[in-house]
């Protein structure tokens, strides 16, 4: 089965997402955190979703990928807003999500 060179990225940012939804509960603040938490989850969800999409060569992958997007660029700066290192590696993993998501040229299969 072939696999396009975004899963990487899909995964990396649902899994960094997750790891930032994770800590930001643990935070002393967490209220403060609350629109972080929440960006986190549905990034998370919408980046393992498109990953789906790709693998399974959607004929609707252009329009979840679009939503992954701008979900992927709420998140990140979302979290460029925290100092906390998990919110500064959340926001690199989701804008670089976003930057291939919107290259189409990123979306060709690798080996």
């Amino acid at each position: 089965m072939e696999h396009h060179k975004i899963l990487k990225e899909l995964n990396a940012c649902a899994a960094l997402c997750n790891i930032c939804y994770y800590n930001c509960l643990a935070e002393e603040d967490v209220k403060m955190m609350s629109r972080c938490i929440q960006l986190d989850r549905d990034c998370a969800d919408i980046c393992l979703l498109t990953a789906s999409y790709f693998a399974r060569g959607s004929e609707n992958v252009e329009k979840i990928v679009a939503l992954c997007a701008d979900i992927c660029l709420q998140c990140a700066e979302e979290c460029e807003k925290h100092h906390h290192d998990h919110c500064k590696k959340c926001a690199i993993a989701c804008r670089t999500c976003y930057d291939m998501c919107i290259d189409k040229t990123q979306w060709e299969y690798a080996s």
